[in-house]
């Protein structure tokens, strides 16, 4: 398969994908975490914070942390879980699913350590398939109860994206959803607009979401499209400029360049009975747009057009 594992020697291995069209990915073992996506042209499709701190234990401020077994800070463990602060490991059986055909494909897994059961006491096994093909990034993450009992998780693929000018971009697919806003003590709201535009910090989780939602950059003439299944709320998350500068691993202008879209369960919680195995996935593409004008229909590519 067309994948190699390079090591800098920093601790943080990390798995490049290409594929024959020319686009590349970049996984570390560190966190199961994609930390680069770039299409044909060799932009950059993800964000990294220009303060990212790329050694553990620390999170990694950028491209697609695995929150798991918590999302946010809804429950008792560390902000977002302890998946993402944790060394995953290849695996060699990726069952039930398919062999992997001709895309760039790599599987790897997380069991549960001696560490997390000290506040996570449950046994479980996290596995990803990180799928690269032209124009697309696709993540299936699953998740098994290897426990004489059953548990419950939340879960979210925190999707750091890059942007032109926040400002200037648009998010369709999640109007007249109701949402928690977790600047207002998780208060619940509906959405009224026509489309989402950012003006200010926002801190939300929209709930029972469609499985495409498209996040429309008007300067970059270009549509990035999630879809997904499995995984019903979806999260937005921008610091704007205060909370940025209050962030040490945030750049402080960099919010103007990244919006977070995540694929969640979030309201209600995944049970798992004894070697149950529940999986979603989510499917990360572009459009371009060949409207010189820089606008684009939305409603069109939402319909899958």
């Amino acid at each position: 398969m067309p994948w190699s594992v390079v090591n800098d020697g920093d601790g943080m291995p990390r798995i490049i994908l290409t594929e024959p069209s020319g686009s590349s990915a970049e996984v570390l073992l560190y966190g199961g975490q994609v930390v680069s996506w770039k299409n044909d042209r060799r932009e950059e499709l993800l964000f990294m914070s220009s303060k990212a701190v790329l050694k553990p234990p620390k999170a990694i401020r950028g491209g697609i942390p695995i929150c798991f077994p918590q999302f946010g800070n809804l429950g008792s463990l560390e902000q977002h879980g302890f998946a993402r602060n944790r060394l995953w490991a290849m695996d060699s059986c990726a069952s039930p699913l398919p062999p992997p055909k001709n895309q760039s494909t790599i599987d790897l897994i997380l069991k549960s350590q001696e560490e997390d059961i000290k506040t996570w006491p449950r046994s479980f096994e996290l596995r990803l398939r990180v799928i690269l093909s032209p124009g697309k990034l696709t993540l299936i993450p699953r998740v098994r109860n290897t426990d004489n009992k059953q548990f419950t998780f939340t879960l979210g693929m925190r999707n750091y994206l890059s942007v032109s000018d926040i400002s200037e971009v648009r998010v369709e697919g999640l109007e007249t959803l109701d949402y928690f806003d977790n600047l207002i003590k998780r208060e619940r709201f509906t959405e009224q607009a026509d489309a989402i535009t950012f003006d200010g910090e926002v801190d939300r989780v929209y709930l029972s979401t469609p499985g495409k939602i498209a996040i429309i950059d008007h300067e970059k003439k270009r549509t990035l499209v999630l879809r997904k299944e499995g995984l019903p709320d979806a999260a937005l998350w921008n610091p704007w400029d205060k909370k940025a500068k209050a962030l040490p691993d945030f750049g402080d202008e960099d919010f103007q360049v990244m919006l977070c879209l995540d694929s969640a369960a979030v309201e209600n919680p995944i049970t798992l009975k004894p070697s149950e195995e529940w999986m979603g996935r989510q499917e990360l593409s572009t459009v371009l747009s060949s409207y010189f004008s820089g606008q684009l229909d939305p409603r069109q590519v939402l319909a899958g057009k």
